[in-house]
């Protein structure tokens, strides 16, 4: 998928189109394909790229932060380094300083989010930011972003979503026909590519009825919660399936919480818009973040796991915060086993991992 992701934004750049990165699932897209643009994820996912990033920021960083920064310390990642634009999204403290070294070699625009979505302003603020960035990028590619452009953006990620949402929707089976790393394995660093749609289609008409090894009667299903697996950054959800585990629902930004929502087809203003969906996804930088817990209800309706496992990158102290919340709607109102694993993008620790996971899995079975 990422050469696939790179042949098409290196094709795409000779022709004309202008590179975005963006760093979180607050970016609209929608915004950035109407300006003539493509939307590249660059959230850093490998373990050797982080030495190279602790030689400037601080070694207790989450993971994900270091790895994004060395990239591009170390020049390594072709689409970082073919990218006429950033836009970054103010998700922790961490991430926002460390833009403020990144946008030393790279143009960039900051996306401010409302931390309370349930203040009165929130949204009236999080609208102005979304017109500013159109501002931004209308100068910064010398076009217009038109409404007749926002609505053709708007029906291509629509149709990315459902395809995707629907390929999620095979795992609510008894007999999911794929493990929950080949969906993740699925997931497209570029949106919008038209030969991602055609595969997703062939693969929503082949998949069903197809068996898994180990088969899925025999596994623990499992809800997988908490911080985005960037790709390379897999390692958890290898040991959860490598154990006995099958991983049904990813609740996560690598998952299924972005897409639950789309955009408004009908809307009469498309900025509005698109500027609602984005602002509803649960992300735990918010306070309180309850949209996450309603989501989560639904979802353990939806896939029915066994039990639910919590992903904490160290030093990520939103997330890790609120899994007092989490672990508390889970064991007490859902009546399901949980299981926090914290940990880096590192390999030392997998053994005790995997020795965690198959205990919480054998209390899963005598539980279910």
């Amino acid at each position: 998928m990422i050469d696939h992701c790179y042949d098409y934004a290196a094709a795409q750049k000779a022709q004309g189109a202008k590179i975005v990165g963006i760093m979180c699932e607050y970016t609209p897209r929608e915004l950035i394909m109407a300006a003539g643009g493509v939307p590249v994820c660059l959230c850093g996912g490998s373990e050797e790229m982080i030495p190279a990033a602790e030689e400037v920021l601080p070694s207790n960083l989450c993971p994900l932060i270091k790895s994004t920064y060395g990239y591009s310390a170390t020049r390594e990642n072709p689409f970082l380094e073919m990218a006429d634009l950033l836009v970054a999204e103010t998700t922790c403290d961490g991430k926002k300083k460390m833009y403020e070294l990144l946008s030393e070699r790279h143009p960039m625009h900051v996306l401010e989010l409302p931390q309370k979505p349930d203040e009165a302003d929130a949204f009236d603020h999080w609208l102005k930011e979304l017109f500013k960035l159109k501002e931004v990028l209308e100068e910064q590619f010398q076009t217009e972003i038109t409404d007749q452009k926002l609505g053709a953006a708007i029906a291509r990620m629509n149709a990315e979503r459902d395809l995707k949402r629907r390929l999620a929707g095979l795992m609510k089976s008894n007999t999911p026909p794929l493990t929950g790393m080949e969906l993740l394995d699925l997931k497209s660093i570029i949106s919008g590519i038209p030969a991602d749609f055609e595969q997703y289609e062939m693969a929503l008409k082949e998949l069903p009825g197809r068996q898994i090894d180990p088969p899925a009667k025999d596994r623990v299903r499992v809800l997988l919660t908490g911080v985005p697996l960037p790709h390379g950054a897999e390692r958890v959800m290898g040991l959860i399936e490598d154990n006995g585990g099958l991983v049904v629902c990813q609740e996560n930004c690598t998952g299924i919480k972005p897409l639950i929502e789309d955009v408004d087809p009908t809307a009469a203003d498309p900025m509005r818009a698109i500027a609602e969906k984005y602002f509803h996804l649960p992300c735990s930088v918010m306070t309180k973040n309850t949209a996450r817990m309603d989501l989560m209800r639904q979802l353990v309706q939806d896939y029915r796991p066994h039990c639910v496992v919590e992903v904490i990158w160290q030093t990520c102290l939103t997330y890790d915060l609120e899994t007092v919340h989490v672990k508390q709607l889970v064991e007490q109102e859902l009546n399901l086993p949980y299981l926090r694993i914290e940990t880096d993008y590192s390999p030392s620790d997998s053994a005790r991992i995997a020795l965690r996971l198959q205990a919480l899995f054998e209390m899963s079975q005598g539980s279910s």
